[in-house]
């Protein structure tokens, strides 16, 4: 997945991360304002003039907006898309490149201020706060234009808007965020211009030729070496986009705000309230939605449980660039969310529709349409740049981007999580119904995100593995209740369940329609601590805690190693992650085995094979991952106050014991099964460590981190001992399996060496870290603690095993390792022998 810059509509991000530097199209001089001229010199009869949100004008390639002081104060969102890239663009067509809302107000001297819009602090005004709410939060000022002219009914403001688009500034030019990751300096007037604009009633497009000097770079797209993509242009060319900007006014009648619950999987935005009768600041945190709306004249059906349109519906377009084969199923994964919808009492709510290329009134970077953008891309992704409105939540911009590449990377995911169990999926072409079946459920998640819809992580936790390997459970039913959980396929089922493929691929399942029914379903009031309360109401009256309709998600940008709640993480199958990783190794065994039949069919080289490999690789790390989490882990479990029992739980003992035994078994016993010969030698020069090797690395270091060896301890202190798996039966577990062979006296093979000497050299360093001086200026999760203490007494078993083991081998390696051991021990925690 590739990073993206995603633009959030917040205070802190306006004042903090913008910082509103200074604005190359209004630089501060002292300059004497020439009078405005009439309407007629500057708005001449060459003006070519379109209508729409307000008029606008060319005249010989400059541009003009007419603003009707009416639209004066009025919200406008202005946003930056790409629309064509050059060769080696990181980004492509479609992308989002800046987002910000402003006012227009009449300013000092003929001219107009551009305000942006902070939206953190409302009162109403029946309060006495209010006036200091009202004084605290001014909207700063950005940026002020001459006025060219007035109208010649006086209404209307007129200003030149070319050097507005062409030059950099804070509201049409790239956010920082995106000009970093493009590489892009300054825009080059002589190399830039304004292509078209054009004037719809809600909104103006403007497209221009942009040339931007290049400051660092921007790696070429493609693979680490720049494979898959022309290297850019040298930075003294520049390099030239095709830009879209949009202004879009906001409603003046914005969409009801619903209350965001943290048990139902939304997304949200939120604002501070300030009322007299407070004794603390209340936060009102809203949902991220679409707006459907319910005719007059069906209200009465509506509220009798009968079905009715909503008076504008959803609708996504398909990029007439998407191959023609693709499109029927895309069309599909959109439309199969109207199932969804009909529990909230609408019918054709979303509708997928191909573009209508004949149609020259449309264009595809208008941004009142809704569209699925294709992109040529030899990197996979699949993005979202929706765009949301800061005062209501209500979704006003949705593009989603498809990589032509993205199409590979499902084959390849496909093959290997359900390559044992679907013969459909042993072959590097496959047919276009299976493609089709994998590009819907893609679609149709992405779509969700749009709805307002936030990863489920929890979702697939609530499905005992039993119910993933039946095969009549799964002809009824998804293998997870959300298609908003980040699994791909049913990996656990193996080839002697003959689960069909249906039980394989992901569907929109029971917690999705209900999510949508409690986010979209109209309760009658427009009162939203009323609404709050009726639908506060639907989650007790409906959610079992643990059942097929609850929510669990992870903090925005935590690393997939370092999440605390094992139940809700990316990839995981079932209420028992790690006997699924378990069934899943034995999936890989079989794939592993079948590796190179399936991947040379009609080839001459083994280029798939080695795709197809690392790939195998990246989902045996998953396992890995399912396990280690479940390490100090504790459960959480969302509740209001009215229900019974605790939110946080641990890990169960078992559990975790079970994770050390799979980890030991599968992951730092030398997995020979991955590292096939026959198989390697195909692709892969014995040059330097494998990838599976680095992989048992980072397990061994993620297991010991000093962050989750402190989450071990707390739990210990907070749980006691009897439910906690306590650190010095974990050290002595995995001690258990990784020198199982040295108490009995057995060889060790070098792989399972070299994974011993990293447990002690991370032991060493946790001791390290623990045996440090505390300073209350520094975090040290271990000093001060019996991290330390326990830690060290582990450290000295093991150099006393090691030593007393040595003499017994007559192999000189052994030898030289067990003594290797004791050595760097001894002189660690003893330096003065």
């Amino acid at each position: 997945m590739k990073s993206k810059f995603v633009p959030v509509f917040a205070a802190a991000f306006l004042v903090a991360s913008t910082g509103f530097a200074q604005d190359t199209t209004a630089v501060n001089k002292t300059v004497v304002v020439a009078k405005l001229k009439p309407y007629g010199q500057v708005i001449t009869a060459k003006a070519i003039t379109k209508t729409g949100l307000f008029k606008v004008h060319n005249i010989d390639n400059r541009y003009y907006f007419e603003i009707p002081d009416a639209l004066l104060s009025r919200e406008f969102l202005f946003t930056t898309r790409l629309s064509k890239v050059p060769t080696g663009s990181p980004r492509f067509g479609g992308d989002l490149m800046n987002a910000m809302i402003v006012t227009f107000e009449k300013a000092p001297g003929d001219k107009l201020f551009i305000r942006a819009v902070i939206n953190t602090a409302q009162s109403n005004e029946s309060n006495e706060l209010a006036k200091a709410v009202t004084n605290s939060t001014v909207a700063p000022i950005i940026m002020a234009i001459d006025l060219k002219a007035r109208s010649e009914d006086g209404k209307s403001s007129v200003i030149d808007v070319t050097d507005f688009f062409l030059k950099d500034n804070l509201i049409s030019g790239f956010h920082a965020s995106a000009k970093k990751q493009m590489g892009t300096g300054a825009p080059v007037p002589d190399r830039s211009q304004l292509l078209s604009m054009e004037s719809y009633p809600k909104n103006i497009e403007v497209k221009s030729m942009k040339t931007f000097t290049l400051g660092a770079a921007p790696k070429p797209e493609g693979d680490s070496d720049g494979g898959g993509a022309a290297a850019p242009a040298p930075a003294n060319a520049g390099v030239t986009f095709e830009i879209s900007n949009s202004v879009m006014i906001l409603s003046e009648n914005p969409m009801q705000l619903q209350a965001y619950d943290p048990r139902v999987g939304f997304k949200s935005s939120g604002n501070f309230i300030f009322s007299d009768d407070q004794q603390k600041v209340d936060r009102r945190q809203f949902i991220i939605k679409n707006r459907l709306e319910i005719r007059a004249e069906d209200l009465a059906a509506y509220k009798a449980g009968k079905l009715v349109k909503p008076i504008e519906p959803l609708v996504y377009y398909i990029d007439p660039a998407t191959p023609k084969r693709y499109r029927k199923y895309m069309l599909a994964g959109i439309n199969n969310w109207n199932k969804a919808f009909e529990t909230a009492g609408f019918k054709d709510a979303i509708q997928g529709r191909e573009w209508p290329e004949n149609d020259k009134t449309m264009d595809l970077e208008d941004a009142r349409y809704r569209v699925i953008r294709y992109m040529p891309s030899t990197s996979p992704f699949l993005d979202n740049n929706s765009v949301s409105d800061p005062r209501t939540g209500e979704i006003v911009q949705v593009h989603i981007g498809w990589s032509h590449s993205q199409v590979k990377t499902l084959h390849d995911w496909y093959m290997v999580q359900a390559g044992a169990t679907d013969k459909g999926a042993r072959d590097m072409q496959y047919s276009e119904e299976l493609m089709g079946e994998l590009i819907t459920a893609e679609i149709s998640r992405a779509i969700g995100s749009t709805l307002g819809l936030s990863e489920n992580l929890g979702s697939s936790f609530t499905i005992p593995i039993a119910q993933l390997r039946d095969r009549n459970w799964l002809a009824k039913n998804p293998f997870n209740y959300s298609i908003m959980d980040y699994t791909h396929y049913n990996y656990v089922a193996q080839p002697e369940d003959k689960v069909s493929r249906q039980g394989l691929i992901p569907q929109i399942g029971d917690y999705d329609k209900w999510a949508i029914k409690w986010g979209y379903r109209y309760t009658g009031s427009t009162d939203f601590d009323a609404d709050k309360k009726i639908r506060q109401k639907w989650i007790t009256d409906n959610v079992k805690i643990g059942g097929k309709l609850s929510f669990s998600g992870q903090p925005l940008n935590i690393k997939t190693t370092e999440i605390t709640d094992p139940s809700a993480q990316w990839e995981d199958l079932s209420n028992d992650p790690v006997q699924a990783a378990k069934l899943g190794v034995n999936n890989l065994k079989y794939v592993m085995k079948n590796l190179v039949a399936w991947t040379t069919t009609g080839e001459n080289t083994y280029y798939n094979t080695s795709d197809i490999y690392y790939t195998l690789v990246s989902q045996y790390s998953f396992y890995m991952r399912h396990a280690f989490t479940q390490i100090g882990g504790v459960r959480e479990q969302l509740k209001s106050s009215e229900q019974q029992g605790d939110v946080y739980s641990p890990v169960p003992k078992s559990v975790q014991k079970a994770a050390i035994a799979f980890l030991n078994d599968e992951v730092f016993n030398t997995p020979n099964w991955i590292l096939e010969p026959t198989v390697l030698n195909k692709f892969r020069k014995p040059a330097k460590k494998e990838e599976v090797t680095k992989m048992q690395e980072d397990a061994m270091f993620n297991l010991l981190l000093p962050s989750r060896l402190a989450r071990v301890n707390t739990s210990t202190m907070r749980f006691g001992k009897v439910e906690s798996y306590t650190i010095e039966e974990m050290l002595n577990d995995l001690t258990a399996g990784l020198f199982a062979e040295v108490k009995n006296g057995q060889q060790v093979d070098e792989g399972k060496r070299y994974i011993q000497k990293n447990f002690i050299n991370y032991l060493l360093k946790d001791l390290a870290e623990g045996e440090m001086i505390p300073d209350p200026t520094k975090e040290n999760l271990l000093a001060g603690t019996d991290i330390p203490v326990i830690l060290r007494a582990h450290l000295t078993k093991l150099m006393n095993l090691c030593k007393e083991a040595a003499p017994r081998y007559s192999d000189l390696l052994m030898q030289a390792h067990l003594t290797y051991i004791a050595d760097k021990v001894d002189n660690s925690l003893n330096p003065k022998n």
